[in-house]
Parts: structure tokens; C-alpha cells; sequence
């Protein structure tokens, strides 16, 4: 693989778990989110990596594996990548598959899925796909384990074939369950917004104690919940179950000592006093900030985000620096058009009161900055799920430094860093 430029040349193979190999991992993520994936591996310690649209790919050691689901909290998927080839035909595509040591992965009873995803290829069946694809690797175990049968009784394995032109790509899932799924929130409201998604927006905005953090319009409370595991260090995937967690050839010491890793600092994180870490969470509706405690309860966070059941018309702090990052409701899916432009209007308003705070706002709305009353001085596409949608940023100054509440103090100007990039 080449960064930026897809598949080329001739069948690569690459390593395999076991016996000090290194993998090769490939992070999938939404599109616009791959420089926030970058900066988290790097922050992992994975600091050479290259990047394609919508993936980030790197070398290392399959501890790795754990360690990126574990606490990856932009990123959809982590993958191993096993072998890329010429697949201009049914018969390369085969032969491609076939030569993968499938063994060196897949237990005699485990249980292979396939998926394919086909673009500006000659294969556009895609079950046809799916199907030489299992093929191949039966074939290939029959080899190693002499058995004309296999039960499929064991661990899952999703097995994914790219093609792009006349190149394909397969890799092994070992996520299962979108890495957006973090096992809080058992329910959402009516327009819900990934938590990968949330997460990147707080990164995004380069939000960090002491300044504030508010969400006007917090729903079920995801962009709050997001925001407070990062400042607590809390591992986003710590509650829930991973596909690889099964497989035998990567082994359980890697989970366990990923997940003592993680629970360590979730431990640290309990007893740390919030200190400076102020978040506001506002709903005009109840109901939905009641839903939106109790996911945060599940996260271990509820008692750091302060509670407020307001319209957004109300909201109000008296922090001379903050950040507001917000997903407020689109028109198309929760309300009429003039509707939700009146609640643009208020949200401007309210900004306005806040003449030296940020505002990271995600929304689907055409014409967003008309109601708001002011062009945004960034903006930036971004996909929640297959939806397309804009990150409008309005960039306040950067605090110089924190006095005790119930102010900041604020630099003069604004600071280059705060570019949301």
C-alpha cells in the first residue's frame, strides 16, 4: 500500500501472529477522521503509519491489535491485513485467496463470514465474490488440517475482500461490533450521533480542562460522555467484547494485559478528584436527559458533567472561556425547517453572549450559517454513518491562563493552534 494512492503491484503477503511477527493493522474511519487516527497511534506509541482515505495503516507487534480496540476512539475498525494481489478475474481471485497460510489464523472450526466491497473493478458481483472468496479458504485449510469437512463451530473470523480496479485486498476483522458501539448507551434519541463521531468533534475543537466544555443540545449525551472519558483517560472500548477475542493464534495474554492496562487507568481515573474539569450538558426535553445520565452512569462519568434541563435559549455560563460543541437537530429528521432554523437563531444568540468562547457545531442543515447570524470561520465535511454533514468552527481565543473560578482570563487574539485541523 501506498498512502494516499491505494493498492498497487504484485501479491504482497504479510506477517503472521506468533513467533515475534509483526502484522500489518489497518485502521478503518470515517472519512476526514484519518489525521485524528494518525495522532492517536502516535499517541499509543505507533508512530509510523500511513494513510489512505478512510484508513490508517501501520506495523507492529499483534499486542497491537488489543491496544487499538481498547482505546481507539475515532477510528470504526482495526483490521490485519493479510495479502493484497491481481484479481481482474474470478480465476486471479482465487488463486489470491488460496495462497494466504490461512492456517496460521483460522482454527479448524472456526467460523469464516465473508464481506466484499467492490470499486472500479471487473467483479462487481459481490456474492459471486463472496463466495470464490470461502471457497479459496477452504481449500486452503483442507490442506493443513486434511478434512474434507469443518464444523464452523468456533470463534467468528470476518474475512473482507476490497476490490479497487484490478487489485484486491483481505483483511481480518477483529473488532466485530462497530468500534462506535462502547456499550453505554443502550439507547439514543431520535437522531443519534456515532460516539466515534462525538469524539472526534471534542478532539477537533482541541477542548482540554480547565476551559469549559457545553452541549446545548446534548440528546443522549454522547459528545459530554465522549468528552469527559478522554480528559479522565478512560479506554472507550474497556466495556464491551472484540471478534478477535476468540482466536486462539493471537492468543489471550495480549487482551489480558491491554485490559489491565486499560482498567489501571480507569481505576486512576475513579479516584482522580475532577479538579479543573467543568462539562454542562443541557436538554430542553426530561426524558432525554434523563436517558442521557443514565448512559452516562454506564460510562462512569455521570458525576462529572453538570446536568441542566433548559432550551438552548437559556443556556448560559459564567466561564469567560469555553468551548461549545454540539450536534443540534438537522430539520430532515427530527422537526420542520423553520423550526430548527429558529433554534439556529438562538444558538447564535446565545454565541454571541459568549463573545470569547469556541463553537465546534455538526449539522446536515443547508444554509446553517444564515439563521446562526454569522459565516463560520472553518468549516469541514464529515460522515455520521452514511450521512453527510458540516463541521461549522468559530474560533475564539486560546485561554493564556486559568484563575480560580468563577473566570479566565483570555489571551488577545486569536491563537493559531485553534484551528480544528
Amino acid at each position: 500500500m501506498t498512502a494516499g494512492g491505494g493498492l498497487r503491484g504484485p501479491a504482497q503477503r504479510y506477517g503472521i501472529p506468533g513467533g515475534g511477527s509483526e502484522l500489518r493493522i489497518s485502521v478503518a474511519c470515517s472519512f476526514g477522521l484519518e489525521s485524528l487516527v494518525g495522532h492517536e497511534l502516535a499517541d499509543l506509541g505507533y508512530h509510523e503509519h500511513e494513510v489512505e482515505n478512510g484508513r490508517v495503516s501501520f506495523t507492529a507487534p499483534a499486542s497491537a491489535v488489543a491496544r487499538c480496540n481498547l482505546w481507539l476512539r475515532t477510528a470504526d475498525r482495526v483490521l490485519i491485513v493479510l495479502a493484497s494481489f491481481p484479481a481482474s478475474s474470478f480465476e486471479e481471485l482465487f488463486a489470491g485467496v488460496q495462497a494466504v497460510p490461512w492456517e496460521d489464523f483460522l482454527p479448524a472450526d472456526g467460523r469464516i463470514v465473508v464481506t466484499a466491497r467492490s470499486v472500479k473493478s471487473g467483479l462487481t458481483s459481490l456474492p459471486a465474490c463472496q463466495r470464490t472468496v470461502k471457497k479459496a479458504v477452504i481449500e486452503s485449510l483442507r490442506r493443513r488440517y486434511r478434512s474434507h469437512w469443518f464444523p464452523e463451530s468456533g470463534p467468528v473470523y470476518l474475512v473482507d475482500l476490497s476490490l479497487r480496479g484490478d487489485q484486491g485486498l483481505l483483511t481480518l476483522d477483529t473488532s466485530g461490533d462497530g468500534l462506535n458501539r462502547r456499550g453505554y448507551r443502550l439507547q439514543a434519541g431520535a437522531a443519534p450521533l456515532r460516539e466515534n463521531l462525538a469524539a472526534a468533534l471534542t478532539l477537533f475543537s482541541r477542548w482540554s480542562p480547565p476551559r469549559v466544555l457545553a452541549d446545548p443540545f446534548c440528546g443522549s449525551g454522547t459528545i459530554p460522555i465522549e468528552g469527559a472519558m478522554a480528559a479522565l483517560g478512560m479506554a472507550p472500548g474497556l466495556q464491551r467484547s472484540f471478534s478477535a477475542e476468540g482466536w486462539p493464534h493471537l492468543g489471550a495474554r495480549i487482551w489480558q494485559e491491554a485490559r489491565d492496562e486499560a482498567r489501571g487507568q480507569a481505576e486512576e481515573a475513579k479516584g482522580r478528584s475532577p479538579g479543573d474539569l467543568e462539562i454542562l450538558a443541557s436538554d430542553r426535553d426530561a426524558g432525554v436527559m434523563a436517558l442521557a445520565r443514565a448512559n452516562a452512569r454506564r460510562a462512569g462519568v455521570e458525576n462529572v458533567i453538570t446536568w441542566r434541563t433548559l432550551p438552548v435559549e437559556r443556556f448560559h455560563s459564567r466561564a469567560a472561556c469555553g468551548v461549545l460543541v454540539c450536534n443540534p437537530p438537522y430539520g430532515e429528521r427530527t422537526g420542520e425547517s423553520s423550526q430548527v432554523e429558529e433554534l439556529y437563531r438562538s444558538l447564535g444568540m446565545v454565541f454571541r453572549r459568549l463573545d470569547r468562547w469556541s463553537a465546534f457545531i455538526l449539522t446536515a442543515h443547508p444554509g446553517f450559517e444564515r439563521p446562526f447570524g454569522r459565516r463560520a470561520d472553518r468549516n469541514r465535511k464529515l460522515y455520521n454513518g452514511n450521512l453527510k454533514t458540516y463541521l461549522y468552527q468559530y474560533l475564539g481565543p486560546l485561554p493564556r491562563d486559568f484563575p480560580p473560578r468563577p473566570g479566565y482570563l483570555c489571551s488577545n487574539g486569536e491563537d493559531d493552534d485553534n484551528t480544528g485541523t
